[in-house]
C-alpha cells in the first residue's frame, strides 16, 4: 500500500508562518491607532486650552493687556467764576503747578545742576533735592502749587527728570484789610480737592464745579503716548458762573469800617450787612476778623465759619421796631400814645427795668423808641396781646430761616410756651435770638413799605437771572410809614446822633440796640452785643444796613452801647454808599 505523506516543513511553511504574519499586522495597526488617539488627545487638549484662553478668558486677557498700555486721564472741568454786580471778578480759577522729580531719569553727572536749579527757583535746600535724586524712586514730589512764572522758568531750563503737573487753583481778590480776601466769609473757598467749602462756594458747589471728562489713551513701555484711532474722549462740562448782588466798592468800605470799629472798641468781633431795600439783594457782607481765602489752610478754624449766619444773638432794643410796628398795625397804639414810666414794670412776678434805671414820667411811644425804653416796649406788647405779638414776630422773620442762598444759616426757633415775663422781655429783644441777616431783613420790612423780602446774594446763575425773591406783606404801608417817622426821630434824638449822615439829618431812619450776653445761664453785667440798624433815605429807602459789634470793651457801660459803638460804623459805611450810588435826600440815586 502506498502511503502519501506531506513534508513537515510544508505544513509549517503553509500554515504556521502564515499565522505569524497576520499577528504582526494587527499589532502594527493597533500601535498606529494608539498613536493616533494620543495625537488626537494632545491636539484636543491644545485646542481646548486655546479655546479657554481665546474665548472664555478673552475679556480678562484684554483687560490685562490694556492695563499695561491703556491709561485713563481725567480732563478737569473749569469751575464757574464769581463776579460782583458790575462784572468785577470775585473768585476765578488760575493754573498752578506741582513740581515733581523722577530721579531715575537724572544722570548722576546732572544732579548738581538739577538740585541747584530747583533750589534757586523753589527755595528748597539743595541738599534736600540731592537726597531726592539719590533715592532712585520713580516719583518724588518736590514743591506743590507753584505759580506759572516759576513753571515757565523751570521749563526753560530743560531739566531732566523734572515734571510740572498743572492744577487748578481758586483766586480771590484782596480785601479791605491786610491779609484778608474780599468777602471771604460770604464766598467761602475751594479746597485742594476742588470742593466748595462754606458760603456761596459750598451752596452752589454742584453748579460751579461742573463735571470732569476723561481720555483713554495708549502708551508704550516708556510711557510715551501712542496715537491710535481707538482713543475715547469724554469731554469735560465746565461749571456755571455766578453774578452776585455784591457791590465790591461798598464791600471794601464795609470791611475797613468794621475792622477799624472793632479794634477801636476793643471788641471780639463785628459784622455789617447791607441790603437793597427794595429787592433784598445783599450789597455788602463784611465780618471782622476775617481770613484770606487764598490761604485757607493757614486760617484759624474758628474764622472759617461765617458769624453773620452761623452765630445767633439777642438783638436788644432793635427789636422794639418790630414790637411797636405790630401794635400800631393792630391799632392798639399810636406814636402819640402816652403812659407813665417810673423806670420799671412788674410782669409775672419779675421786675423789669429801663436801661438807665430812671423815672421818665409821662412819655409817648415815639419817646419809647427815641430813648429805647424797655417799659414802653412792654406796654406795647401788653396792648398787642400774646397771639398778635407772636404772629408779628413770625411775619417779620424772627424764629425762622431767612432762606438766604448762603450755606451755614443757624436759626433759633421761637419757644412753644411763653410766660408773661418771657413775652415782656421778648418785646425789647431779650430772650429771643436771631442771626444778623434775619434782623436786617426784619428792619427792612419798614423800609420796604411793610413787605418782607427774602434776602439773597446771587443775582444770576450762568447768565440767567434767579427767580424773584419771595415777599409777603407784614404790616400795612401806612404802618411802615408811621414807624419810619418814629425811627427818624431816633436819629434826630441824641441816641442816634452818632449815626447821622451829613445832608440826611432829617431823612434817615435808625434804631440802636444793646443786649446783655448770656453767660453761665444768666445775663452778663459787663458783656453786650451792640448794634445799630436803619435805612436811608428815610423818605425813599435805597439801602438797609445793620451793624453788630460783639463784646465791646471801652472801659465803661455807656461807651459799650450800640449808639456809641455801632452808630459811627453805620455812618461811615452809609457815607460811602451815598457817594458811590449818588444818593440825594429823598432821591433814589442812580445805582443799585
Amino acid at each position: 500500500m502506498a502511503v502519501t505523506s506531506r513534508p513537515t516543513g510544508a505544513r509549517r511553511a503553509g500554515v504556521a508562518p502564515g499565522r505569524r504574519a497576520g499577528s504582526h499586522g494587527d499589532t502594527t495597526r493597533l500601535r498606529v491607532l494608539w498613536l493616533l488617539a494620543i495625537a488626537l488627545l494632545l491636539a484636543g487638549s491644545i485646542w481646548a486650552r486655546l479655546a479657554y484662553w481665546q474665548v472664555a478668558q478673552h475679556t480678562s486677557l484684554s483687560e490685562m493687556g490694556a492695563a499695561y498700555h491703556l491709561a485713563e486721564l481725567t480732563l478737569p472741568a473749569a469751575r464757574g467764576e464769581v463776579h460782583d454786580r458790575d462784572g468785577n471778578p470775585l473768585a476765578i480759577d488760575t493754573t498752578v503747578y506741582d513740581v515733581t522729580l523722577d530721579p531715575r531719569q537724572v544722570d548722576p553727572s546732572a544732579r548738581d545742576r538739577v538740585a541747584g536749579a530747583l533750589s534757586s527757583q523753589l527755595g528748597v535746600p539743595a541738599r534736600d533735592v540731592m537726597g531726592m535724586l539719590r533715592s532712585n524712586r520713580d516719583f518724588v514730589p518736590v514743591s506743590p502749587r507753584q505759580p506759572k512764572e516759576v513753571a515757565d522758568a523751570l521749563r526753560a531750563m530743560d531739566l531732566p527728570g523734572v515734571g510740572l503737573d498743572p492744577q487748578p487753583q481758586r483766586v480771590y481778590q484782596a480785601g479791605g484789610t491786610p491779609d484778608v480776601s474780599l468777602a471771604s466769609s460770604l464766598l467761602g473757598f475751594v479746597d485742594y480737592a476742588g470742593h466748595g467749602r462754606y458760603g456761596v462756594e459750598q451752596r452752589y458747589d454742584a453748579a460751579m464745579a461742573g463735571r470732569s471728562g476723561s481720555l483713554l489713551t495708549y502708551h508704550d513701555s516708556l510711557g510715551r503716548e501712542i496715537s491710535l484711532g481707538s482713543q475715547r474722549r469724554q469731554p469735560a462740562v465746565d461749571g456755571t458762573g455766578l453774578t452776585l448782588t455784591i457791590d465790591s466798592s461798598v464791600q471794601y468800605a464795609a470791611e475797613q469800617a468794621i475792622a477799624d470799629g472793632v479794634r477801636a472798641a476793643h471788641a471780639v468781633s463785628g459784622s455789617v450787612v447791607v441790603l437793597d431795600s427794595r429787592t433784598g439783594g445783599v450789597a455788602a457782607w463784611a465780618d471782622y476778623p476775617a481770613y484770606d481765602a487764598n490761604r485757607f489752610t493757614t486760617a484759624p478754624a474758628a474764622q472759617l465759619k461765617d458769624p453773620m449766619l452761623s452765630d445767633i444773638y439777642e438783638p436788644g432794643s432793635v427789636m422794639k421796631v418790630v414790637t411797636l410796628a405790630g401794635a400800631i398795625d393792630q391799632g392798639r397804639i399810636t406814636p402819640a400814645t402816652s403812659f407813665y414810666d417810673p423806670g420799671y414794670i412788674d410782669v409775672g412776678g419779675v421786675r423789669l427795668h429801663d436801661w438807665d434805671l430812671r423815672n421818665h414820667g409821662t412819655v409817648t411811644m415815639t419817646n419809647v423808641l427815641e430813648s429805647s425804653l424797655n417799659v414802653g416796649a412792654v406796654h406795647a406788647e401788653q396792648a398787642e396781646g400774646q397771639d398778635a405779638l407772636l404772629h408779628y414776630l413770625g411775619a417779620f422773620g424772627i424764629g425762622q430761616p431767612s432762606g438766604i442762598d448762603v450755606s451755614g444759616e443757624s436759626v433759633a426757633r421761637l419757644r412753644s410756651s411763653w410766660r408773661p415775663s418771657d413775652l415782656a422781655t421778648a418785646s425789647f429783644g431779650q430772650g429771643v435770638a436771631v442771626n444778623v441777616v434775619q434782623m436786617a431783613a426784619a428792619i427792612n420790612v419798614i423800609a420796604n413799605q411793610g413787605r418782607w423780602v427774602q434776602p439773597h446774594v446771587v443775582a444770576s446763575v450762568g447768565g440767567t437771572a434767579v427767580a424773584a425773591p419771595a415777599q409777603r406783606q407784614v404790616v400795612s404801608p401806612q404802618t411802615a410809614a408811621t414807624v419810619t417817622q418814629m425811627m427818624e426821630s431816633v436819629v434826630q434824638h441824641p441816641s442816634g446822633s452818632l449815626a447821622r449822615v451829613q445832608g440826611f439829618e432829617q431823612d434817615e431812619a435808625g434804631k440802636t440796640g444793646t443786649a446783655q450776653m448770656v453767660e453761665n445761664g444768666g445775663y452778663s453785667a459787663d458783656h453786650v452785643w451792640a448794634s445799630f440798624a436803619g435805612f436811608l433815605p428815610a423818605s425813599n429807602p435805597r439801602f438797609t444796613m445793620l451793624v453788630l459789634v460783639r463784646q465791646p470793651n471801652n472801659g465803661s457801660s455807656d461807651h459799650n452801647e450800640g449808639y456809641y459803638v455801632a452808630g459811627p460804623i453805620w455812618k461811615r459805611v452809609a457815607e460811602e454808599i451815598v457817594q458811590n450810588w449818588r444818593i440825594t435826600p429823598g432821591g433814589a440815586g442812580s445805582s443799585n
